[in-house]
């Protein structure tokens, strides 16, 4: 799961960034990155709305059924 959190922190061009666009703390993000934990399905939702598909929800979270995303 780590390259898909590294890939949206590339979208965003830096932890920082991705926090903010996002509405999460830093060491969130660094956390994900890590492989420490994983984020939420609403996240990882609106991070695929954010980046209007690039990054898709199921990537960063598994656990969302296909339809949702």
């Amino acid at each position: 799961m780590k390259p898909n959190f590294e890939n949206l922190v590339a979208f965003f061009g830096s932890q920082n960034e991705t926090a903010l666009a996002l509405g999460v703390k830093q060491g969130s993000v660094s956390g994900w990155v890590r492989g420490i934990h994983g984020c939420t399905a609403e996240v990882a939702m609106r991070a695929e709305i954010i980046t209007k598909g690039a990054i898709k929800a199921r990537d960063l979270r598994p656990s969302i059924p296909h339809q949702a995303a």
